[in-house]
């Protein structure tokens, strides 16, 4: 086999080789989770930051499922699944066009809400405590939400206000299911 040959043998390798590098670096930026359709981290951040130095009374949430390993542990990932999509429906729809809605990984979720006169928090807890229905079995579905307005933080940046909504998450998971801190 001559070296052209040999080359030309090469090629479809290192062309796939390429796409197969190309592929996995951008699934790991990607800025739409595939499942959910919501932002990523990496998506929503920037977003995120600029909302709030536009708006300063803005309010950060975290949203976590409560017994969520439960739901895939009993009825499987595909539940799981159900469950996640609705629940980011559910977040998405109530925070409507103003707001930023992001699925941070697993079971937890983020957003931010420019402006509060557009939502109410109770209306986001009521849809959150809805169940599902999959495969013909309904799925409880409840979570715990922690939310801070960074403008009343000392230094009003998206990692402080996450920290604290992250405090206030586990505050109210300490509290028991269905709360909000």
């Amino acid at each position: 086999m001559d070296s052209y040959t040999m080359a030309a043998a090469g090629l479809p390798a290192l062309g796939w080789a390429l796409h197969g590098g190309l592929l996995a670096r951008r699934l790991a930026t990607a800025s739409r989770d595939p499942l959910t359709g919501l932002h990523t981290r990496a998506g929503w951040t920037t977003r995120a930051e600029r909302l709030i130095t536009k708006h300063p009374g803005a309010l950060v949430l975290l949203v976590d499922l409560d017994d969520f390993k439960a739901v895939n542990d009993t009825h499987g990932h595909a539940a799981g699944d159900t469950v996640l999509t609705a629940t980011a429906r559910r977040l998405d729809d109530w925070c409507g066009r103003q707001g930023i809605v992001a699925r941070l990984g697993g079971d937890e979720f983020a957003a931010i809400v420019p402006d509060l006169g557009a939502v109410n928090l109770f209306d986001l807890w009521t849809a959150l405590d809805q169940p599902v229905t999959h495969q013909g079995h309904v799925l409880p579905v409840s979570a715990s939400v922690g939310c801070c307005y960074p403008g009343q933080l000392p230094v009003p940046t998206l990692t402080d206000a996450l920290s604290a909504a992250d405090k206030a998450m586990y505050a109210a998971k300490g509290h028991g299911r269905r709360n909000t801190h």
